[in-house]
């Protein structure tokens, strides 16, 4: 199955180069699953701010990484080229949505309940997969809750977890620059006029906006209801002095080309130049070149 046989220590890193989610790629009949790099250190990056478009792959990435790590540990190989995976001691997840009728609790109060439970249960040593929190209640609550639940995760003294977080809340991609061990990254889309396209690949920085007008056509709902979407999202722009801003123009768009640069600087990054051998430097040159000529 194109599986690697991972290192398993206690490095507290974890590297995957080319995972692929092993329940989905198995799922395509007629398109190739495109695999993502990740990389979590013990002390860089460690967390994640994922953003970007809905149905563009965020979920499905996060998952495959949850998966990847469960797979090393119980002896398996795993759905990538390469995997580094430093023991966690437990993974917790918050993915999806769902009311519990039975027990009277609304969605947010389902989320809030799975989150606190993590949050009271998780360790420095624990692999976090957060989807959308505070998507449940108001933007301005939803957002505060998201920040500070961020924050926590991130915070060694309080928590300090690799946490794996995706986010509509675009406010939150300027921890970056103010939370230690926070980065951003998002799935890359290509758009064309109005149409939008998915590349599943994951690249560095924050998503520019959130495409959601773009799926709801993809989704198949009618024109004039989409034409009436866009007059009330400009005059709600207006109103609140907001923009979203407006499709990037054509030449300024991702391609495929911008993502492997994207790949190979991110790589540049990580790298620990001093423990590398010469032999290990050049088979890097010769891999990030082989990127860059794709």
């Amino acid at each position: 199955n194109g599986y690697c046989r991972p290192e398993v220590d206690e490095s507290g890193v974890i590297e995957i180069r080319e995972g692929r989610h092993p329940v989905v790629e198995r799922m395509l009949r007629d398109t190739l699953f495109v695999p993502n790099d990740t990389f979590m250190g013990e002390k860089q990056e460690r967390v994640a701010i994922i953003t970007g478009p809905n149905m563009a792959g965020k979920s499905t990435y996060m998952r495959q990484v949850a998966l990847i790590v469960l797979m090393a540990q119980i002896g398996s190989f795993v759905p990538a080229s390469y995997a580094r995976i430093g023991v966690v001691d437990r993974i917790f997840t918050r993915i999806g949505a769902s009311d519990d009728l039975s027990a009277g609790q609304s969605t947010f109060m389902v989320e809030m309940t799975e989150v606190a439970d993590i949050l009271r249960h998780a360790t420095k040593h624990s692999l976090l997969i957060l989807d959308e929190i505070g998507r449940g209640t108001s933007t301005f609550d939803g957002m505060s809750i998201a920040r500070a639940v961020l924050e926590y995760c991130a915070d060694k003294k309080l928590l300090g977890a690799k946490t794996l977080f995706a986010t509509h809340y675009h406010e939150l991609t300027e921890l970056e620059n103010t939370l230690e061990g926070a980065v951003n990254y998002n799935i890359a889309v290509k758009t064309k006029g109005e149409d939008i396209i998915f590349l599943r690949k994951i690249v560095p920085g924050g998503a520019d906006r959130s495409y959601g007008i773009e799926v709801a056509k993809l989704a198949g709902l009618p024109e004039k209801v989409l034409q009436r979407a866009r007059t009330v999202l400009r005059e709600l722009e207006e109103e609140n002095g907001v923009s979203y801003a407006p499709p990037r123009r054509e030449e300024d768009q991702v391609c495929l080309s911008a993502v492997a640069e994207g790949e190979v600087l991110d790589a540049l990054r990580r790298c620990q130049t001093d423990a590398l051998s010469p032999l290990e430097a050049l088979n890097l040159i010769y891999e990030w070149k082989r990127k860059l000529s794709q």
